[in-house]
């Protein structure tokens, strides 16, 4: 993989500008003419889909055919969650139909030498600093150890809060710490929009690099280079301002920090970074999803489609 001048979003044009994420839950969600409206408990709300990124439908949501059909014209990806956002269920399309980059990212996760790559770019994009070539992969693991331990005690130090350490029971939420609560639901968001990026731009998520054996793997890959300068400092100045409510607040907190931070936009350039995307490409479907695509033909690819022969008699 060699590295290019420079990178070219246009394959992501909506996901890079776009608000982060809008979480809802009980209530539903209709077409308003050319955009949709969230129907809720304190009434009707026009939800702006040309400038979202991903709609987040927690418990108790219901959508209409015709409100899906808006939110996929205006590239907003569409994901259905738990409560909180503490689970993830299922996700809609993307904004592109073009299988190239994860046939990149295949390939490149099927080759040692390439996926090797990867993973160094993984870790050198986390430090300010280039990382020492003759470092092994254990020694860089030990490096981004005492990055995240810093990130804690820096962010606990910043906002006077004691920290205790990452602990708590999956199967018994309710007994976590304040800290802990708002670190995880604050890791979730980030899920969600690295998630959706990484459809958006037509990866897998399933395809993880240093995380492995999930259909989330890819995801943790990515969303691990931003949790210590987002989600960390926002959960522990969320816990130090009231332990009351800590899910919902730090969720809010944290579109505004995604925002300040143009986080959409930093995952959309890694992306292209990590897998040496070209400059000029053109999503070949983006006028016509449903184009068929190219047939392997050993040594060449034919157009999709076509006939070989005569359909009549």
């Amino acid at each position: 993989m060699k590295p290019t001048r420079s990178i070219d979003l246009r394959l992501l044009p909506k996901f890079r500008d776009g608000l982060s994420y809008v979480y809802l839950e009980h209530g539903r969600v209709e077409r308003d003419d050319s955009s949709v409206a969230w129907y809720g408990p304190d009434g009707a709300v026009a939800l702006p889909a040309a400038q979202l990124a991903t709609l987040l439908l927690g418990p108790g949501v219901s959508i209409t055919h015709a409100a899906i059909s808006a939110l996929v014209d205006n590239g907003v990806t569409v994901c259905w969650v738990g409560e909180e956002s503490v689970r993830f269920y299922a996700h809609g399309t993307g904004e592109t139909r073009s299988a190239r980059n994860l046939e990149r990212q295949a390939t490149a996760w099927a080759t040692e030498d390439l996926r090797l790559q990867v993973v160094r770019r993984l870790y050198a994009f986390r430090f300010p600093e280039a990382l020492d070539e003759s470092l092994t992969l254990e020694q860089i693991r030990g490096k981004e150890g005492v990055r995240v331990r810093e990130g804690y005690a820096r962010a606990a130090r910043a906002a006077g809060v004691r920290w205790r350490g990452r602990n708590y029971n999956r199967d018994d939420w309710e007994q976590a710490d304040a800290l802990n609560k708002a670190l995880s639901a604050g890791n979730a968001c980030l899920y969600g929009v690295c998630h959706a990026a990484i459809i958006s731009m037509g990866f897998s998520p399933g395809l993880g690099f240093l995380h492995t054996g999930k259909q989330l793997s890819f995801v943790y890959d990515v969303a691990d280079l931003y949790k210590v300068d987002t989600v960390v400092p926002t959960a522990f100045a969320t816990v130090a301002a009231s332990q009351d409510d800590v899910e919902k607040r730090v969720r809010h907190a944290l579109r505004e920090k995604f925002r300040e931070t143009r986080l959409l936009n930093k995952v959309a350039r890694d992306l292209s970074r990590l897998f040496d995307l070209e400059e000029e490409f053109e999503d070949p479907y983006a006028s016509d999803a449903a184009a068929p695509g190219d047939i392997w033909d050993g040594d060449k690819y034919v157009p999709g489609g076509t006939a070989y022969g005569r359909d009549d008699p």
